[in-house]
């Protein structure tokens, strides 16, 4: 007998008792075994009537086989709930043989096997990391090679090497070399953390102070493989600081793979990233600077918090992103001592993502659980830094957990989970601004202060006449952007399709937030049918990312070696997404041809439609980069730290400005009265007095100065003495008048003021007094030297 399922817009649940929940007829009557479901039959005639279920059969047609009972010709169910399924039956009804026959050829139909499906993921899997890994290993090379060919650095020899390094990656480099003189590796340790010989009258933790983490792991690492007669120290250093660069193109090359599903992104990435290398990147000029060290570790972190944000993570695959998130944001907060203010950007991104629902609560939770454990390993081992207990990571992450029983039924498009969300977003803010203010209250501290004083001036809320702050606002990298830089980017094709890629991200995302907030269902995973891709949560983090990056970047210059870098990498998933075009497709109600083929056709013909063109034009440039010889020498340097090296004794100390004496520190290792360093406020106030030997101040002034920090010797540089910059009023002599007093403003015009010359030029003229006070020991075109006279003599 055949029997058949009424369709499924027939189910209904049915009032009652009787406790009916299925009767499977014979075997073979579709009940799923070891489900647990049965399905209730009909046989041919069963009919349904009103809204009661009845059914009709002939008094001959018997349910199951054998001899089993026949049913009686009507049975009303009306207690009871039964649940009616259907097997999908062919169209006609001539054929009543067709639908169980159709049913059995597709039960003997063999399965797929797994190889079939594993094989061609394995090869995509392998062949994209090959690419990427070649990236990083490439890029890396091609920076080695790049400076070999500007510095000539094999035929030279010590000291010319070191003259390269410049400002702070002098000082980093100066430690490091320290490390390797000392008898053994803890010996080296401690003497950095009781530090009297790098500044005079002053004794510093300088591990605690400089950041000094990687210049330890990269001394171990020297001392551990045993490369002392393999390779020189200085090769060493630089080498391990490219292959971290390689890694962070890697790590970029990764984000784009896992964010477009085609490692043909993460190649248009590192495309785009060596093209602009000179707005991505700080290594051609500060090589062992901490962002170096630094950020190829927040790059695996955004990297493996990418992969842990998507929706259709495997669990293995999340577990392993959770674990490289936490390794990575450990290893990044002792690398820079501004490192918490990037991951403050990045939680900030993440509490707006999970705010509008857009993310998993737990994960969100769960990274800042990471937060706030390398918030606490960095405390311990920065000795106790007191500038992490006063930042506003911490205090965003705490405000986070305290309103997180708070968070109740906010993902649902209620009125009630509204009005939630706003209060939610209102109460994390307040209590995150609350709680920082009470902490700096009760914690003494005075790390990293200059930043926020330089982020009030710079958004028009203070004004000041330090000469510190003044300083810092006139640096290059804390102007706004100039119009070079936005040029250079479009010039490479990166800005137009990164604007391209962003504006519909976030039209997309727009809409996924609208539906949410308005009640309607959305789905949880995106396929590239649906073309939304402002519902993948990976997505809108990287969109919040860039513009909050991107933000900053348009205050401040500097920034840009921190948004470039993710500008290249989300224009390249952009172009290489299929779901993008997709999104744009849906939105244009594009018909004449299938938007879903149109769409797998342009996310690999633009793609490769830019990289022949950047190829076309930008290779030749880099080639000849690499092939050009160039040729960095100072003699006038050269001559002074030879000078000072045979003719100054070894309890000398030199003053003079502070980028000079980091150079002297390293070159020579005699004390110094300042550094280049402006995350201590000691050290600030040190080299705004040192720096009064270009201002206006007598001779028994500046003598009185460098006699407080027990300095032997002053170094003046010519350049800045008789400094012509392009920008009036960001002179440091500019500068110095205008914080002693000696300038004063009156209607856009400047007058100026002292019964006293410019010291430094006052200083060559040999007259009395200052040659009461200072006696000239050596000169060159570049620097003038002079010994610092413990008895004065007042002959004139």
């Amino acid at each position: 007998m055949i029997f058949r399922l009424l369709p499924r817009s027939l189910r209904r649940k049915v009032p009652g008792g009787l406790g009916i929940q299925a009767e499977a007829a014979a075997s073979g009557s579709g009940a799923l075994p070891g489900s647990g479901e049965r399905r209730l039959l009909l046989p041919p005639g069963g009919r349904v009537q009103g809204g009661l279920w009845s059914l009709s059969c002939p008094r001959e047609a018997g349910w199951g086989s054998g001899g089993s009972e026949p049913l009686p010709g009507r049975l009303e169910m009306e207690e009871g709930t039964v649940e009616l399924r259907q097997r999908k039956k062919p169209h006609g009804t001539g054929n009543k043989e067709g639908a169980p026959k159709e049913g059995n050829e597709e039960s003997q139909k063999p399965p797929k096997s797994p190889r079939y499906v594993l094989i061609p993921r394995f090869a995509k899997l392998f062949f994209g990391c090959i690419a990427a890994i070649v990236s990083g290993m490439m890029y890396a090379m091609y920076l080695s090679t790049y400076h070999e060919r500007r510095f000539w650095f094999s035929g030279r020899p010590e000291l010319e090497r070191e003259i390269t390094f410049q400002g702070d990656s002098a000082v980093y480099y100066s430690f490091y070399k320290e490390l390797l003189k000392a008898p053994s590796f803890e010996r080296g340790i401690y003497e950095l953390t009781r530090d009297n010989r790098t500044l005079s009258l002053k004794t510093m933790n300088a591990v605690q102070k400089m950041t000094l983490y990687p210049e330890l792991i990269a001394s171990a690492l020297y001392h551990a493989s045993g490369s002392e007669e393999v390779i020189e120290p200085v090769y060493f250093y630089i080498g391990i600081v490219f292959g971290l660069q390689g890694i962070y193109v890697t790590a970029l090359f990764v984000t784009s793979w896992l964010m477009s599903g085609t490692w043909l992104a993460g190649m248009l990435t590192v495309a785009w990233f060596i093209i602009n290398r000179a707005d991505t990147t700080r290594i051609d000029y500060s090589i062992p600077s901490r962002e170096n060290w630094a950020l190829p570790y927040f790059a695996c972190q955004v990297a493996a918090l990418t992969g842990y944000l998507k929706s259709s993570t495997h669990s293995s695959a999340e577990r392993f992103s959770y674990l490289l998130v936490s390794a990575s944001t450990y290893t990044f907060m002792l690398m820079w001592e501004y490192s918490h203010y990037l991951l403050f950007v990045q939680a900030v991104c993440l509490f707006l993502l999970d705010t509008v629902a857009l993310a998993q609560t737990e994960k969100v939770h769960e990274v800042y659980k990471i937060y706030l454990f390398s918030i606490f390993l960095g405390y311990i081992l920065q000795f106790e830094n007191p500038a992490l207990l006063v930042s506003p990571l911490l205090s965003l992450v705490a405000a986070v957990l305290l309103a997180k029983c708070l968070q109740m039924n906010t993902k649902k498009g209620t009125l009630i989970s509204r009005m939630l969300k706003v209060f939610y977003f209102y109460l994390v803010s307040t209590i995150t601004v609350t709680l920082n203010l009470v902490v700096k209250t009760f914690v003494p501290h005075k790390e990293n202060e200059h930043l926020m004083k330089v982020l009030e001036i710079k958004l028009g809320l203070n004004k000041t006449k330090n000469f510190t702050m003044n300083w810092l606002l006139c640096l290059e990298s804390l102007q706004a952007p100039s119009q070079d830089f936005f040029l250079r980017l479009t010039q490479s094709s990166l800005l137009p399709f990164y604007v391209l890629v962003l504006i519909i991200c976030l039209f997309s995302v727009g809409q996924v937030v609208f539906r949410r907030t308005s009640g309607e269902p959305v789905s949880e995973t995106s396929s590239l049918e649906s073309g939304r891709i402002g519902e993948r949560p990976e997505v809108v983090y990287h969109v919040l990312h860039t513009i909050s990056l991107g933000s900053l970047t348009m205050m401040m210059e500097g920034m840009k070696y921190l948004w470039t870098p993710y500008v290249c990498m989300l224009a390249a998933f952009g172009v290489c997404s299929p779901e993008l075009w997709m999104t744009l497709f849906k939105w244009m109600r594009l018909k004449a041809v299938h938007p879903i083929l149109l769409a797998l056709i342009l996310s690999m013909a633009v793609p490769s439609i830019i990289g022949f063109s950047l190829w076309k034009e930008f290779f030749p440039r880099i080639m000849a980069e690499l092939s050009e010889l160039q040729e960095f020498y100072d003699p006038d340097t050269v001559g002074l730290m030879t000078w000072i090296k045979r003719q100054a004794p070894i309890a000398a100390v030199f003053a003079g400005s502070p980028q000079l004496m980091g150079v002297i520190k390293l070159c020579t290792g005699w004390t110094v009265t300042n550094l280049p360093v402006y995350s201590d406020e000691d050290l600030q106030k040190r080299n705004e007095n040192i720096f009064q030997i270009y201002s206006k101040r007598s001779a028994e002034d500046i003598y009185k100065i460098l006699t407080s920090y027990k300095a032997t010797y002053l170094v003046i540089e010519d350049s800045i003495c008789n400094e012509v910059g392009p920008v009036r009023g960001c002179r440091i002599k500019d500068l110095l008048d205008i914080a002693n007093g000696h300038v004063y403003c009156e209607e856009s015009d400047s007058y100026g003021y002292s019964k006293y010359g410019r010291f430094c030029q006052e200083i060559k003229m040999n007259y009395s007094p200052y040659v009461n006070y200072f006696t000239r020991v050596y000169w060159n075109r570049s620097y003038f030297v002079y010994k610092i006279n413990t008895v004065i003599s007042f002959q004139s």
